[in-house]
């Protein structure tokens, strides 16, 4: 039985790290989901709007072939109701995340897979308002 797999990010800038992840969440089941914070979402939780609108990161997610599903996250708050409305078997996030949606455990398996070393959306836009 294949597994439903769903996993959150905003995907700004669009790097190798979001592939590793997307791959590795997909094979933990199958059938991967992707929850994309909305431009006001990310304002919120970063206060600043992503490079990208939020149109062209659901593109660029629904063009990989790894990717089975796309919808907009627009709370934090709704992560479990996303998880039953998408009947998510199981929750992949970073590692950075650890321990932060444990709460979940009750709805579906939860999973935090290892970011990849030295690359984040932060740190590539910080390196390029320095140049």
């Amino acid at each position: 039985m294949t597994k439903r797999v769903i996993t959150f990010g905003t995907f700004d800038v669009f790097h190798v790290g979001h592939i590793n992840i997307l791959e590795r969440a997909k094979e933990q089941g199958g059938y991967l989901i992707v929850g994309v914070s909305s431009d006001e979402l990310n304002f919120a939780k970063k206060s600043r709007y992503p490079i990208y609108a939020q149109k062209d990161r659901i593109k660029i997610l629904e063009s990989l072939k790894f990717v089975d599903e796309v919808f907009v996250e627009e709370s934090l708050e709704l992560k479990p109701e996303y998880i039953q409305k998408y009947r998510a078997d199981v929750l992949v996030m970073g590692d950075d995340w650890a321990g932060k949606f444990d709460g979940m455990k009750n709805l579906c398996d939860v999973l935090y897979l290892p970011r990849t070393p030295s690359i984040s959306t932060t740190e590539i836009i910080e390196v390029v308002k320095s140049l």
